[in-house]
């Protein structure tokens, strides 16, 4: 069974039709959805999944217990020596579920680096990424450095600096870039 990671911006309360469609394609695939814990997109995501009465959900969460798990599906407990409550506590779980899956979809508001480092894992690890940027109403598929930065060329002056101070960005795409060269 394929499994899709669906993750976005904490801010995003709210799904876009056209992310709905998206989720009920993958409803009506049988694929199984991993999803965090978080609120946002990541509750949003859990609540429309029971209105799909989609039984096929697995919640990671870092530490004991997830913060939301409104379906009470089964829940991946990821281990970390990160303090609790730091963005490095809270990453493990997304790097875990990047590693776990198949495809990635995300909800983009164009600022959360957490959303970002979630696409960017996902490149890591050569598996593509379908990213709704929410403000755009459009979907962007990242699979290669190119679709990144155009992913990032979304991004505000001050979001973009933000991200580069969070994730080294612009040496992400630079290391994404020398990968690919030296494959030539």
């Amino acid at each position: 069974m394929h499994k899709v990671f669906i993750s976005g911006s904490m801010g995003i309360k709210n799904l876009d039709q056209n992310v709905q469609n998206r989720i009920n394609n993958i409803v009506e695939s049988g694929y199984q959805v991993i999803v965090g814990d978080a609120s946002g997109v990541d509750s949003s995501i859990q609540e429309y999944l029971i209105s799909k009465n989609m039984k096929y959900v697995l919640v990671y969460c870092s530490g004991d217990s997830p913060r939301n798990n409104l379906g009470h599906w089964p829940v991946s407990k990821i281990e970390t020596n990160a303090p609790s409550g730091t963005r490095a506590f809270f990453t493990a779980k997304d790097l875990k579920m990047a590693e776990d899956c198949d495809y990635g979809l995300m909800v983009w508001d164009t600022k959360s680096t957490g959303t970002l480092s979630n696409a960017i894992e996902l490149l890591k690890r050569k598996k593509s990424a379908l990213v709704y940027i929410n403000k755009a109403k459009e979907f962007l598929k990242i699979k290669e450095v190119s679709d990144l930065e155009k992913l990032t060329s979304y991004m505000s002056s001050s979001a973009l600096e933000k991200a580069d101070k969070k994730l080294k960005i612009r040496d992400v795409i630079q290391s994404f870039k020398h990968q690919q060269n030296s494959l030539f």
